[in-house]
């Protein structure tokens, strides 16, 4: 086991992609010599030159389109966009492009490109640059959607994602970057859910960076003799069913949090198939903890008071086992 940080792990996982396949190669704003926005692809030029690290315009549609037409030429892109909030810039290219074109030429072409860009709010970077939009994307058939919420998932994941033959956004939440855990550097299944805490009372699902609220909160439910089960989703699209419904199946209870906002989000999606497939092995209604339905704050007070907390939790699973 080796101990990185966030960043250091998806650092690793790009190096070790471009090692071991000479198709890999990374483009995005500012890739290059800067290493990125957040730090994550420092001396990777150094290492592997310009030809397979390179910096691109500020415009997004244009470079997600380059990694489009690379992928459909036989190369394994990542590209990488800054932040989520950027991603809507390039909409067209992922939803009726990327998503797109393995039906519309009826099943002729793949599109085997990788998209990681930073989500997620909390670090006071105000409304423009905290959104939650994993969640949005996990609404388009023909993208899968992985949401890394630990070091190993950080490592593990990329090269998986690499050999999918359809597009593949990751989504690295940007409270997460300074964390660090340990990882042995061997690929993660990209398929299934982990449970990340076994319990009996009350399941609580989570993925990304509400995985660390979940987990607290489970420790406080503890203290109060409440024995939470925590879900660690990992992938958006497809949805694993089996373990959600395993979990809730045992607890009979089902808590959802999540950081985007809860009219129309992935809670809600999760909530209902929860409703649909096992409606009758729930003792309580199935709770949802959602970010507040405004724009995120600048303000830290009140960028805290929007964004799903512990204590939230932990009130939602109290009504649930009451």
């Amino acid at each position: 086991m080796t101990q990185l940080t966030y960043r250091e792990a998806v650092r690793e996982a790009i190096r070790d992609a471009m090692r071991r396949d000479e198709r890999v190669f990374l483009m995005g704003e500012d890739v290059g010599p800067y290493g990125g926005a957040f730090g994550v692809s420092l001396g990777l030029l150094e290492e592997f030159g310009p030809d397979r690290v390179r910096d691109t315009p500020l415009s997004e549609s244009a470079f997600v389109g380059a990694g489009i037409g690379a992928a459909l030429g036989g190369l394994r892109p990542i590209v990488e966009i800054m932040t989520v909030n950027f991603s809507l810039l390039a909409l067209d290219q992922i939803m009726n492009n990327a998503a797109t074109l393995l039906h519309m030429s009826g099943g002729q072409f793949n599109v085997p490109l990788v998209i990681r860009m930073t989500t997620g709010a909390g670090r006071q970077l105000a409304a423009q640059h905290s959104h939650s939009l994993e969640g949005w994307y996990a609404h388009i058939p023909g993208l899968r959607i992985l949401t890394p919420a630990t070091v190993d998932d950080a490592r593990g994941m990329l090269w998986p994602a690499l050999q999918c033959p359809d597009p593949v956004l990751i989504f690295e939440h940007g409270g997460l970057y300074n964390v660090t855990g340990d990882t042995d550097g061997s690929d993660v299944d990209i398929d299934t859910a982990a449970v990340r805490r076994t319990g009996r009372d009350v399941t609580v699902i989570a993925y990304g960076g509400t995985l660390a609220t979940a987990l607290a909160a489970a420790d406080d439910l503890a203290a109060e003799g409440v024995d939470a089960e925590v879900i660690d989703l990992r992938t958006l699209r497809p949805l694993d069913d089996a373990t959600i419904l395993g979990s809730v199946g045992r607890t009979h209870r089902a808590v959802i949090v999540d950081e985007g906002w809860r009219s129309g989000g992935i809670a809600a999606e999760i909530s209902a198939r929860i409703s649909e497939q096992a409606l009758y092995d729930l003792d309580a209604p199935v709770a949802r903890v959602c970010s507040a339905e405004v724009p995120v704050p600048y303000a830290h007070h009140l960028e805290q008071a929007a964004l799903p907390q512990p204590d939230d939790v932990v009130a939602a699973a109290r009504q649930a086992v009451s």
